[in-house]
C-alpha cells in the first residue's frame, strides 16, 4: 500500500512538472479562455470621456518593433488608438485579430493604431506580430516604461490589455480596459464619435508634443 502511495505521489510530481515547463503563450492563452486569470492583470470596462471633461494631451514617441519612430506630434490631429500589450499576455492574443480588423476598419480615415509592448524585446514583438497579423507598429516600452508613464494620469491604462483612444487635440476620449474582441461594435462606435468630433481651429489647436502642460514622454529600448 505504502508502495502504491509513493508511486502515485511521484507521478503527481512529474505530471505536474511536465505541465509547468510545457506552460507556453498558447496554455495561457486557454487559461483565459477557461475563467483563470493566471500570469497577468486583467481588467474589463469602458470609460467615455465628454470633451469638457478632458484633461491636457498626452504626447509620446519610441521606437517600435518594425525599427521606426512614433511620435504623436506627427499625427496631430488625428484620432490615435494606443493598445497596451505583451507577447505572453493571454487576452492580448484573443484580441490581437480584432484589433487588427478594427485598424483596417479605419486606415486612411484619420485614424492611427499603435501598440505599446510593455515586456517584450523587438524579436518577440515582431513575431507576435506575424502570428496574428497584424500591421500597425508597437513602440517598444519595456526598458524604460515612459509611454506608461506618459498615460499615468487618471485614465492610466491599470489592465493588460487596455486599449486608450485619443482624440484629434491628443486627450484621452476613451479607455477600454480588458479585450477589445469581446466588444468590437462599442470599440468601433468610439472611435467613430473622436472621429465625428470638430478639430480644433489651428490658431487654438493643443498640438501633442507642444502643447503646454502636456504629459510628455519618450519610449524605446
Amino acid at each position: 500500500m505504502k508502495a502504491r502511495r509513493l508511486a502515485a505521489s511521484i507521478l503527481s510530481v512529474v505530471v505536474a512538472v511536465t505541465v509547468l515547463s510545457g506552460c507556453t503563450a498558447t496554455a495561457l492563452q486557454s487559461q483565459y479562455e477557461n475563467g483563470d486569470n493566471k500570469g497577468y492583470i486583467s481588467g474589463t470596462g469602458v470609460t467615455e470621456i465628454k470633451p469638457a471633461d478632458r484633461k491636457d494631451p498626452v504626447s509620446f514617441s519610441g521606437t517600435t518593433d518594425q525599427g521606426t519612430s512614433f511620435s504623436t506630434a506627427d499625427h496631430a490631429g488625428d484620432v490615435i488608438v494606443v493598445n497596451f500589450w505583451y507577447a505572453g499576455c493571454p487576452p492580448c492574443r484573443l484580441e490581437a485579430k480584432s484589433l487588427q480588423k478594427l485598424n483596417v476598419q479605419f486606415e486612411g480615415k484619420g485614424v492611427d493604431f499603435v501598440g505599446v509592448n510593455t515586456r517584450d524585446d523587438k524579436a518577440s514583438a515582431a513575431s507576435y506580430d506575424k502570428t496574428f497579423g497584424v500591421t500597425y507598429p508597437s513602440i517598444l516600452d519595456a526598458s524604460k516604461g515612459r509611454v506608461q508613464l506618459a498615460f499615468s494620469g487618471t485614465y492610466r491604462p491599470n489592465a493588460t490589455p487596455t486599449t486608450i483612444i485619443l482624440d484629434k487635440q491628443g486627450r484621452v476620449a476613451a479607455r477600454i480596459e480588458g479585450p477589445v474582441n469581446d466588444q468590437p461594435s462599442t470599440v468601433s462606435t468610439l472611435i467613430d464619435a473622436a472621429r465625428g468630433e470638430r478639430a480644433p481651429s489651428a490658431e487654438g489647436a493643443a498640438v501633442p508634443g507642444k502643447a503646454r502642460h502636456a504629459s510628455t514622454a519618450e519610449g524605446g529600448s
